[in-house]
């Protein structure tokens, strides 16, 4: 590893040693050997049958309640676009995924974030925002190993939120890519699990991203019938049809067995990366604080008070590693953290990587 060599903690997505590149090959191959016509033909807009009936059986729905879609970001635009209109109120975490802001910004949406904290969402802070007249169309929820902040809900406050929920009658999203990338812990039951299929509160997103591999581009949603078939018509008048070679090898990468393996692969090798993340930073960082996550891609550090993370980030970019402002991630604030991925560096590279970010806060502290 040579000093001009980037070093990203920008990115959350899986470094090629941890993706099983033989695997999906064999699958791709499978694919084209089983069922030729669906790979080279367009296929319905909701997805790829197989495909759906292995995702509703692991999830415990029927296939009419699960849309495939081309990455869970498309996936996230389609309800958006079912559920909100401009100028509807819309709750989501502080901080939040920066490409959820993004979209439901350019929506024309109102848009209100209430804290996190170490068991997620803090949902008295949200009964005070209900209570004191917001009547919010949809909550965005990123349960497990939240992105940006690593945290998760805690099983009471998913209760609390699904009975906050039917009483002010606006929908949970519960988006969550990240749920099977768990280090430690006992996993918890999914919202979806806990609503009321009679009465539907919440609809689900998930994503072979994390996985697989990004460029498999595969999503999907899981929601009451009717509101899929809402959004198939969507999924049709946008693309006609999803990426059928991608839905069939990616069925064959699960139906084979391999997406479990591949899950034990990333799993293991991202427990090592956070622990060492870690370490690093209250070796190197000292007066920083963290959450170190249970899980995920992610890891939130806020740095001293005389750390500006807007001089910080081109300071770092300069030393050779890649971070992102926590600013991105708020609608306000976050001046002095930043999200840190350890999902696509490898081990060699963390320590690494927070002693350039530790000579970045150094030069901007000189700046002073």
């Amino acid at each position: 590893m040579t000093a001009a060599q980037l070093i990203s903690f920008a990115r959350g997505a899986p470094s090629l040693d941890i993706i099983d590149v033989a695997g999906l090959k064999a699958a791709a191959a499978r694919a084209f050997d089983l069922d030729p016509v669906a790979v080279t033909g367009y296929g319905p807009a909701t997805g790829y049958p197989p495909l759906r009936e292995w995702i509703g059986a692991r999830l415990g729905v029927d296939n009419d309640h699960v849309l495939i879609t081309n990455g869970s970001l498309q996936a996230d635009a389609f309800l958006f676009e079912h559920l909100v209109s401009p100028g509807d109120e819309v709750i989501v975490e502080k901080p939040t995924y920066d490409r959820t802001l993004l979209n439901l910004k350019n929506m024309g949406t109102k848009i209100h974030q209430v804290s996190l904290d170490r068991d997620g969402l803090d949902v008295a802070e949200l009964r005070h925002l209900l209570e004191s007249g917001v009547r919010p169309k949809l909550a965005h929820i990123i349960p497990n190993f939240q992105n940006p902040a690593g945290v998760t809900l805690a099983l009471d406050r998913r209760r609390q939120l699904i009975s906050l929920a039917r009483e002010y009658q606006f929908t949970i999203f519960e988006d969550d890519p990240y749920v099977d990338i768990r280090f430690r812990g006992e996993a918890l039951p999914s919202m979806l699990s806990l609503d009321d299929p009679g009465a539907p509160a919440v609809v689900a997103a998930g994503s072979f991203t994390k996985t697989v591999c990004p460029g498999v581009r595969v999503g999907y949603l899981v929601g009451p019938a009717p509101t899929i078939a809402n959004i198939a018509k969507r999924a049709v008048n946008t693309y006609i049809s999803p990426n059928m070679l991608a839905e069939v090898t990616v069925h064959q990468f699960c139906a084979s067995g391999d997406i479990d393996h591949s899950i034990a692969t990333v799993r293991a090798a991202l427990t090592e990366r956070a622990s060492l993340l870690a370490r690093a930073l209250r070796r190197e960082v000292p007066g920083c604080e963290f959450h170190e996550p249970d899980g995920g891609y992610f890891l939130w550090v806020d740095l001293p008070d005389d750390v500006d993370v807007d001089r910080l980030a081109p300071a770092a970019t300069a030393r050779g590693v890649a971070v992102v402002k926590g600013s991105d991630f708020l609608l306000e604030g976050g001046r002095h953290s930043l999200r840190l991925a350890f999902s696509a560096v490898t081990t060699d590279q963390v320590d690494e990587g927070v002693r350039r970010l530790a000579a970045a806060i150094a030069d901007v502290r000189g700046q002073t």
